[in-house]
């Protein structure tokens, strides 16, 4: 029987399909094929939807067409015919059906403002287009406001609105001033999506006349501007200025300070609001806080996590985008804006809606009559889209009859088709949103067979390689192919041939007796054809003696051999590289017919040296190292860089050369080798210097060749073995005269970065190869292998240019003309670009899965058709993952895994994956533009495999002679457990094992006792699970038997012949050993989970310590990253803590915590950071308003204290301080020893003999450093910092006091000594 095969990738990218069918008729796009065949129409271009034109230029509606015999067309205009003949604005251009309607010429675009329709109609049917929608665009004038000025105090909250003119299509807003220069923005002043300009918190600075909204309409290249907007913010510093000079000295009056403010919304309003957004746009939500400081803006999904990779932040996180969102982003998106003082939120809630989009677009299908097919058209949307079918562009239920069509909802069902049932099938799915739109024909051909590949075509291929017999064809019904060796041989059959679908013939290792002529046959119902090619099959090319490794002296001769064998008829060249590069272009290197060879070796030529031998069909090669190695010592010569030449000189100047000469400086006792010339262009590049040519070291004159439009200085460098010398003076300048540029750009490349559209490319001329001033670029273009004109146009100097409205992935001409003031370069060569790619049509098919083991397994693919992958094929990717264990029945979070699949790989391994469980897996096609459909997920699932260890083993409840061991099942069992094994042996003091003891414990036994053990004695215990593939890893324990309660001594372990009974509770049989002892390591204590908490200067180490008790610790630390020595600080006693202290902030630390007279015993690093240093701002507080105000009030308040204590005093009465204080023990108004910080002593004013009792002490802190309510009805918080007061390392409070209860503003770090009025009233007490 023949061996089937399906194509390829790389193969099938041999041939180019007309259309994609159903059915198995594939009609090659071979020109004279395709000028013989009928085809129905074709829509190839036509305009966008929605369609909106410049009011100033020609509106041109495209419609471009093709078929066989070529269509015809026509048009209807808001669902009437369109007579074009009868309107004299409006023209069709020829063998076409695009529109030009002549606006320029005294047309108005508004009169053509309407829904248009192309028809392209041949005798096979009729396609239509789109409904395209012309709409002009509008730029409208600003409306006349007039403008108050916004006078805003410091600190507050400030919106600027711009309500631009409404425009189609909307405006660009952007604000500026004056100068035309775009206004700062920050995270305190921001445009709004609509425009506005917020400020969450005004400052001095933002004071100015000139804020201007300009609006941009780009469809017209017009910019409208607003009237320039006021805005003068006024400080408190002035306004407390302002006000104290105009009040009198007894006045006491201030401006209150600029308040801090919680945040508040400024868009959007309110608590909740609503936005709907369509599926594959870009969702746009914004929330601008108002607030001092400025808020700070967060993002959450409630109930889930924003999308990976298409979520961005943008205007300072001010706007959360998400592009091309999906049904799964609908959900409630908080944005909350946070400062010191508090936050606010709101909650938008997002629904998701979708106009239609393609689940399965109709396709053309290609019959033989009498066959079947289908045409499928699947849609979806939100909501559902209602699908239409036409025929002919005529809705199909109106259409002619067709006894071969049924229409049953989204699918036509074709029977036994005849040339008559050829047609236009339109599918419209549409919604509340939109609506899709699709042509699909139906083409019935009888065709007799024709073979397309060229008579007698030569194929040559290398033996013991694979031969490939191309037998491209057509018929209709689809032919059946045949292949014949020789004139006269017999049909091919059998394993050593692979027959193609497309019928191509393999010969999987060619031989030197494949050698011959071959002969396809192509026959169907209609008719039989065939064709004959021939095969020769050439001897591989081998390197028959290899160069071999060499050492030579310096300054010595070497040679390398490479003598080949090659086929007769193959011609074939050899070429050397050094390093994988090029040889040296250095006289030194000689290169034979069979050998190289190097004269006076230097140690430069140290390297590699490959030999590579290529023919028209093969390619191979051999390399060999050279190493060089010093010469004999010789007497000693100083040897130095030459000096630099002198007395440059220009002579002989023409257009395009000039001739310049000097004369060399010193050799230092090494030859010049050559002399190297350099130019400086001081026209355009002034002060850089670039490579001109290099000269043999004998000579001194050089003609140099000269680019047009250069001012020319010429230097000249001397180059001898030891290295370069300094460069020469410069040489006088030289002008050339401007002309044509000589060449065109580099580099030329066309690559889309959307589907529809060709960014162009290419390297500009450097200043002095435009040859003269006015330098551009002439771009040109055209789809390849399609019968059009040339599309060019002129850009400056730039070095991109982007064509939009292209077909997705198609082949471009592209070229790229130079031209300057006096003319064009020369004709440029054409390069072929693409435009842009699209996401994949179709996902991989046959998914099969084959598992090798419990942890591997190998899955294969059928290829995508390559014209689906729209775009580079760039691989597969494979999505898996685990579905659950078979073993516990348990779902868990799904982690998909991918591996990706370069090339036209239609295989690959899955490693990694867990015994015994289910997966699901699926292919993607992947190009450049991304991932192509998934196919059917595929379930399969892995056997088992040995478990992992258990995951706990405890030893419970040690006795004389007994433990207990407690354990946990594995975490993954990999399998069904059929037991576990426990191994246990005993351990002596000088740290020998014992024998050692196996016992099998049951699957479902979770605890152990082991009775009749040794008393007082270390066992070390194996434990591990195993299933019916083997044992699984183990866990190891060690336990103690406890000290006999009588105190008698223990046998030493194996003296004499004693022996030990061991009793197991689960399986009572026992068990008598005889020790033999291994030497084992002792066991050492350890130190685990270092735990930080970071401060500005200081840190909080802590730690578990596991081992033997009164272990002495000790913290080293020092500088992430840094080389220096770890710094050591010993801790205090048996605590686990520690405070580090005197750290520099802002900076990363390492610590690590280890036990004293354990060497080498310490835990793992920790890495923390200590927090930001606080900036400050320093201020004179004397020269402040509100502090001359109030020292004067303080002032005047204690003169009349004074006054009344006086006259009081005089008059014998007692001034009653004490109650006062008794009655109200504020702490403020004690005064402070300075020395222990104490509340000190009060003397009663009194003079009667309680002047002689003892002094009673004001009342202190509580020891918890909080005021008790009895003792004072102000709290710290009010005399302090409150909530945001600070605590130094120990916890104790280190805000300090002010006289007022109302917190100042803070003003940096402000000396403590400042004056208050209780300060002031002490001082004269």
């Amino acid at each position: 029987m023949m061996k089937k095969k399906s194509i390829s990738a790389s193969k099938a990218s041999l041939v180019l399909f007309l259309c994609q069918m159903i059915s198995a008729l594939d009609v090659p796009l071979d020109s004279k094929l395709l000028e013989e065949l009928s085809q129905p129409p074709t829509i190839t271009q036509q305009s966008p939807k929605d369609y909106i034109v410049d009011p100033r230029e020609n509106i041109v509606i495209q419609c471009e067409a093709k078929g066989k015999p070529p269509p015809s067309f026509s048009w209807t205009r808001n669902g009437t015919h369109f007579d074009i003949d009868k309107d004299a604005q409006v023209t069709m251009k020829p063998n076409s059906g695009t529109l030009v309607i002549n606006i320029m010429n005294g047309g108005k675009a508004e009169a053509y403002e309407g829904v248009y329709q192309c028809t392209a109609r041949n005798e096979r049917g009729a396609a239509i287009s789109n409904n395209i929608v012309i709409r002009p665009s509008r730029s409208p004038l600003w409306t006349k406001e007039k403008l108050e000025p916004n006078h805003v105090r410091e600190g507050d909250s400030l919106v600027l609105h711009c309500r631009p003119p409404v425009g189609l299509p909307p405006p660009i807003i952007f604000w500026m001033d004056n100068a035309f220069q775009r206004l700062p923005q920050s995270e305190r002043v921001s445009q709004g999506l609509n425009g506005d300009l917020y400020f969450s918190n005004v400052q001095p600075e933002d004071t100015r006349e000139d804020y201007i909204c300009y609006a941009r309409f780009n469809h017209t290249q017009t910019i409208q501007q607003k009237q320039p907007i006021s805005v003068k913010v006024f400080s408190m510093d002035s306004l407390n200025d302002t006000i104290a000079a105009n009040l009198s000295d007894t006045d006491i009056y201030g401006a209150k300070p600029v308040t801090e403010r919680q945040p508040i919304l400024l868009t959007p309003t309110g608590s909740t609001s609503t936005k709907v957004e369509l599926r594959g746009n870009v969702l746009l939500l914004e929330c601008i806080a108002a607030g001092l400081p400025t808020p700070v803006i967060r993002w959450i999904k409630e109930g889930g996590e924003l999308p990976v990779n298409r979520t961005f932040f943008e205007n300072f996180k001010k706007t959360l985008k998400i592009i091309d969102v999906s049904e799964a982003d609908s959900g409630n998106y908080k944005c909350i804006a946070r400062n010191m003082l508090g936050s606010v939120h709101h909650v938008i809630s997002v629904t998701v809606k979708a106009a239609p989009y393609w689940i399965t677009a109709p396709r053309n299908l290609v019959l033989s009559p009498g066959e079947d097919g289908t045409l499928i058209c699947r849609a979806n949307g939100n909501p559902k889209p209602n699908i239409s079918w036409f025929a002919n562009g005529v809705p199909i239920a109106i259409a002619p009859e067709d006894p071969s069509r049924k229409v049953d909802g989204d699918t036509i069902i074709f029977s036994h088709v005849q040339e008559r049932s050829s047609a236009v099938y339109q599918c419209n799915a549409s919604n509340e949103y939109g609506y899709l739109l699709s042509n699909a024909f139906v083409n019935v051909l009888a065709e007799p067979p024709r073979v397309l590949t060229p008579a007698n075509k030569l194929y040559q291929v290398i033996a013991d390689s694979p031969a490939l017999l191309d037998c491209a064809y057509f018929g209709s019904p689809k032919p059946e192919i045949e292949w014949f060796k020789g004139v006269k041989g017999s049909i091919l059959r059998g394993n050593e041939y692979v027959f193609h679908d497309n019928g191509t013939l393999e010969i999987p290792v060619a031989q030197k007796d494949s050698t011959g002529t071959y002969t396809c046959v192509a026959r169907n119902e209609l008719g039989k054809v065939q064709n004959e090619v021939r095969l020769e099959v050439k001897d591989p090319t081998m390197i028959i003696k290899q160069p071999e490794y060499k050492v030579i002296q310096r300054y010595g001769q070497v040679s390398f051999e490479c003598i080949i064998r090659h086929d007769s008829t193959l011609l074939p060249t050899v070429i050397w590289l050094k390093d994988n590069d090029e040889l040296p272009d250095d006289e030194r290197f000689l290169v034979g017919k069979d050998n190289l060879t190097i004269m006076n070796v230097t140690d430069k030529d140290d390297g590699t040296y490959t030999c590579i031998v290529n023919t028209t069909l093969d390619s191979v090669s051999a390399s060999a190292v050279l190493t060089v190695v010093a010469a004999p010592p010789t007497p000693a010569i100083i040897y130095a860089r030459p000096n630099p030449p002198f007395d440059l000189e220009l002579t002989g100047q023409l257009e395009r050369s000039v001739e310049l000469s000097w004369i060399p400086g010193d050799e230092n006792n090494s030859p010049i080798r050559h002399f190297v010339i350099e130019y400086e262009d001081g026209l355009h590049e002034p002060g850089v210097w670039h490579y001109q040519t290099e000269v043999p070291g004998t000579q001194t004159t050089v003609q140099l060749k000269l680019s047009p439009y250069v001012n020319y200085s010429f230097r000249v460098i001397a180059v001898n073995e030891i290295g370069r010398s300094q460069p020469s003076e410069p040489s006088e300048q030289y002008l050339t005269k401007s002309a044509n540029p000589d060449e065109n750009p580099s580099n030329v490349q066309g690559i889309g970065s959307e589907p529809d559209n060709l960014v162009i490319t290419w390297e500009s001329l450097k200043g002095f190869q435009s040859n003269g001033p006015g330098l551009q670029y002439k771009v040109s273009w055209r789809q390849k292998d399609v019968d059009d004109e040339w599309t060019s146009v002129i850009v400056a100097n730039v070095s991109k240019y982007i064509v939009s409205g292209t077909p997705t992935f198609v082949p471009y001409e592209i070229k790229v003309q130079a031209l300057n003031d006096l003319g064009y370069a020369p004709e440029p060569s054409e390069v072929i670009g693409h435009s842009g790619e699209d996401l994949p049509m179709v996902a991989p098919g046959n998914v099969q899965v084959h598992v090798i083991n419990s942890t591997l397994a190998k899955v294969h693919w059928d290829p995508v058709p390559l014209k689906t992958v729209r775009g580079h094929l760039q691989g597969y990717k494979v999505y898996y993952w685990k579905v659950q264990s078979l073993s516990r029945r348990s779902r868990r979070h799904i982690e998909k895994k991918i591996l990706t699949f370069r090339g036209n790989k239609t295989f690959g391994m899955l490693p990694g994956l867990e015994p015994y469980s289910s997966y699901k897996l699926n292919v993607r096609v992947v190009n450049g533009k991304g991932e192509g459909p998934a196919s059917p997920d595929k379930v399969f699932k892995t056997p088992e495999g040995v478990p992992s260890s258990p995951s706990f083993l405890k030893i419970t409840n040690p006795t004389l002679d007994s433990l207990t061991l407690e354990w946990g099942s594995p975490t993954h069992p990999n399998g069904v457990l059929t037991s576990y094994i426990l191994k246990f042996q005993p351990i002596n003091n000088t740290h020998e094992l014992g024998p050692l003891v196996e016992i099998r414990i049951p699957a479902n036994e979770s605890s152990l006792i082991l009775k009749n053990l040794n008393y007082s004695t270390r066992y070390k215990f194996y434990f591990n699970a195993q299933t019916s593939v083997g044992s699984g890893s183990q866990i190891t324990e060690e336990a103690v038997t406890i000290m006999d309660e009588a105190g008698i001594l223990r046998p030493a372990v194996g003296a004499g012949k004693g022996y030990s009974e061991i009793l197991f509770a689960t399986s009572p049989v026992m068990h008598t050993v005889r020790p033999t002892f291994y030497k084992v390591q002792p066991l050492y204590p350890r130190i685990r989970n270092v735990t930080t908490a970071a401060a500005e200067t200081y840190a909080n180490i802590s730690w578990e310590y596991e081992g033997p008790d009164h272990a002495n610790f000790y913290v080293e630390y020092g500088v992430a990253g840094s080389k220096e020595d770890w710094k050591k600080e010993i801790v205090n006693g048996s605590r686990s803590f520690f405070v580090l202290k005197g750290l520099t902030p802002g900076t990363a630390y390492k610590v690590r915590v280890g036990a004293e007279g354990l060497s080498g015993f310490r835990s793992s690093e920790d890495v923390f950071e200590t927090g930001p240093a606080m900036a400050s701002r320093q201020i004179d507080i004397a020269t402040q308003g509100w502090f001359i105000g109030l020292m004067c009030a303080v002032a005047l308040l204690i003169l009349i204290l004074l006054i009344v204590c006086f006259i009081r005093r005089n008059k014998g009465g007692k001034y009653p301080v004490k109650e006062k204080e008794d009655a109200h023990a504020d702490p403020e108004i004690q005064p402070m020893k300075e020395d222990d910080g104490t509340f000190g002593e009060y003397r009663s004013l009194e003079s009667d003999a309680e002047d002689h009792k003892p002094l009673k002490k004001g009342s202190r802190t509580p020891s918890d450093r909080t005021v008790k309510k009895e003792d004072s009805d102000d709290s710290l918080v009010d005399y302090g910092e409150g909530v945001n007061g600070q605590f130094n390392e120990d916890g104790s409070f280190i805000g300090q006091y002010s006289g007022k209860k109302e917190k100042e503003p803070a003003e940096g770090n402000e000396s403590s000594e400042a004056p208050s009025p209780v300060n002031a009233m002490n001082s004269f007490v």
